[in-house]
């Protein structure tokens, strides 16, 4: 039924608990998995209109990107990387539709109304653009 699942992280410890969820899914489908990050910092934002080198942010986050995925590798899974820079909610849709995922999988944060206006919501933007099933794991 899902043959590519985009697992969309956001290196933190939020992150840990979407690994096994998502590895027991793709087991089941036969998935393959493309574990996905966007870097949003400044450096990231600007990377091209500026011709910048790679931020130490970028820099961690393909690190981690790389131990996510040699870690499910080590489970017998089929798994991609993709670190994208800009605004996420844009970069986890467009990843998902460039790359031909039929699942995006995200942890949700447990934000409030609050903290939702004053950083907005990745999730909340993907659920309401995403052209395929979005399944979400409380991180909690």
């Amino acid at each position: 039924m899902y043959k590519k699942i985009l697992v969309a992280l956001d290196n933190s410890p939020t992150d840990q608990v979407m690994f096994s969820h998502i590895a027991e899914l793709a087991k089941v489908h036969g998935s393959q998995l493309l574990l996905f990050h966007v870097a949003d910092g400044w450096a990231a934002r600007n990377y091209n209109r500026f011709q910048l080198a790679d931020s130490e942010e970028m820099k961690e986050d393909r690190d981690y990107l790389e131990q996510a995925a040699t870690r499910l590798r080590a489970e017998g899974l089929e798994v991609e990387t993709k670190l994208a820079l800009g605004e996420p909610a844009a970069g986890v849709l467009k990843a998902a539709a460039d790359q031909g995922c039929d699942l995006i999988a995200m942890t949700t944060h447990g934000h409030r109304f609050l903290k939702d206006l004053m950083y907005g919501s990745t999730i909340t933007q993907v659920r309401h653009r995403a052209t395929v099933p979005v399944l979400l794991v409380n991180a909690k």
